[in-house]
């Protein structure tokens, strides 16, 4: 009897278990048949969007929401309103040399600056050739000719940078200039062949403000910048 109570159990569970399998396959069955057309991802993008009946609502989710296609470099920094002229400069520079850091230039005038104003007072022709144009480089030529023929010394002390700022970026026929403002505190005294003090102050610490202009050709390897143009304010 016993026997015959559990043989009935078994076929019970036996049935219970093909109607949960039958159930399953129904659902499992319908994946994309449920009355929607199947996705149809465009032009092989992977985060286009798919195409769905007329009368359906598509709410994309905002990590899938599609970035237009570009080939700048530089797009994904952000934008804030109308490029001014100076963005508009650095623009062009990147458009003939992408590798172009408006960082890294200011750091290589920063240093510039300070060989520069040190190579004028050491009458150091050789690494003033180097950094400034034709030009420039006639013109602290006959300065320091002034200075020596009066048997003058300058005495240059360089305290610190305050800081150097871009005021403009051009770019013409290939020919890229960048201007700079350059605040910076010196001692600046001049002495004659005897020693005496005949122009500054050893006591005082000047600001001093430099309008630069650097230059280079962008259609040459060279990849050097050079000082064009001084003035100061």
């Amino acid at each position: 009897m016993g026997e015959s109570f559990q043989y009935v159990d078994i076929i019970l569970f036996a049935m219970i278990a093909a109607f949960l399998v039958l159930r399953l396959r129904s659902v499992l069955g319908r994946h994309k048949d449920d009355g929607r057309p199947p996705s149809r991802p465009s032009s092989g993008d992977p985060l286009a969007q798919p195409t769905t009946a007329a009368d359906d609502t598509v709410i994309p989710l905002p990590d899938r929401m599609r970035r237009p296609r570009t080939e700048n470099p530089f797009d994904d920094q952000p934008v804030a309103g109308p490029a001014g002229p100076l963005d508009a400069g650095i623009a062009e520079m990147r458009a003939y040399d992408p590798r172009f850091d408006l960082k890294e230039f200011v750091g290589g005038a920063r240093a510039a600056f300070e060989m520069i104003v040190q190579g004028f007072a050491d009458g150091d022709r050789k690494t003033l050739k180097d950094l400034l144009s034709a030009e420039v480089y006639d013109n602290f030529d006959g300065a320091m000719r002034d200075r020596e023929s009066r048997n003058e010394t300058l005495e240059n002390t360089l305290i610190r940078i305050v800081s150097v700022d871009p005021m403009e970026v051009e770019v013409e026929q290939g020919i890229a200039s960048i201007t700079v403002k350059i605040v910076s505190e010196q001692v600046n005294v001049t002495k004659n062949a005897s020693g005496e003090v005949v122009d500054g102050n050893v006591n005082h610490i000047a600001e001093v403000i430099d309008v630069w202009t650097f230059s280079r050709d962008l259609r040459s390897r060279d990849p050097n910048w050079k000082l064009v143009a001084t003035r100061s304010e």
